[in-house]
Parts: C-alpha cells; sequence; structure tokens
C-alpha cells in the first residue's frame, strides 16, 4: 500500500479520500483554533494559570494585549471557518513576530529557544492561508450562498 492509497475497509466503510482529506482540513483548523484561544483566553482574561501568574492579565495597550486579542478572536473566528484567511495571515505575522522578537535572540534552534510552537502555528496558518478554511465552515457557507444569489 502506498502513502496515497486508502485500505480497502476504510472505502468500504464510506471513508474516501476525499471525506478523510475533509475530517483532516477541518480537525486541523478548529484544533488549532481551539488551542490558540487558550493562549489568548490567559493574556485577557487570566485563566488556564494566568499571563506570567495566576488570575493575571496582559495590559491592553501592549503588545501582550494585542497579542491576546489576536489569539482568542482570531482563533475563534479559525475554529468557526469565517474570515479565514484574512486572519490566518494576520496570525502568521503574529506568531513570526514573537518568533523573531522572543525566541531568535535567545540563540540556538527553535527546540532550544522555545520558539518551535511559534513557528509550527505559523506553518498551520500559512496551510489555511493558502488552502482556505475548507468545506466545513462559515467562510463556505457564504461562498455558496453568493454564488446561489447571482444564479436567481
Amino acid at each position: 500500500m502506498t502513502s496515497m492509497t486508502v485500505p480497502r475497509r476504510a472505502t468500504a466503510a464510506g471513508l474516501s479520500l476525499s471525506r478523510l482529506a475533509v475530517a483532516g482540513h477541518t480537525i486541523l483548523r478548529v484544533g488549532a483554533g481551539l488551542l490558540f484561544m487558550q493562549h489568548g483566553a490567559q493574556k485577557l482574561f487570566g485563566v488556564l494559570g494566568g499571563f506570567g501568574a495566576p488570575g493575571a492579565t496582559a495590559p491592553m495597550g501592549t503588545l501582550f494585549g494585542l497579542a491576546g486579542i489576536l489569539e482568542f478572536f482570531g482563533g475563534a473566528l479559525l475554529v468557526v471557518g469565517l474570515l479565514t484567511r484574512p486572519v490566518a495571515v494576520l496570525l502568521i505575522g503574529e506568531m513570526l513576530y514573537a518568533f523573531a522578537t522572543v525566541h531568535a535572540p535567545q540563540g540556538g534552534a527553535p527546540v532550544q529557544n522555545g520558539g518551535e510552537l511559534a513557528l509550527l502555528y505559523a506553518f498551520i496558518f500559512a496551510f489555511l492561508a493558502v488552502a482556505g478554511a475548507g468545506r466545513v465552515s462559515l467562510d463556505r457557507v457564504i461562498s455558496e450562498r453568493r454564488a446561489a444569489g447571482r444564479r436567481e
């Protein structure tokens, strides 16, 4: 079996390669969005360990406050698949900025300077910026309604 074939049992169960790709795309988008929201929730609401100390939040007029807004609300938009491409582009910028200003100055490889998560998010957001939200998303619903409206 090559890497591009689906086991016969999977196709018999109705799991075509196309359906698996849709599921994988959706799981990646929703999972990344939910995890990213947790970083924003720490900064904005002081939950999940808070920002630096339990219950502490990031000051709103700072880059950390802006990061919290981008992470929480950008993550939420990714979860529902709304404005996915522009949101993903913004979040790529945030993650590359975080890597360049916080992690890279510490030297070494990303795994040594703690920057691997920022880069991993940047790669996921790059995929979403190129591929879009996928079939299971509000972006898809809006696109289909617009197309149907043009045909009427």
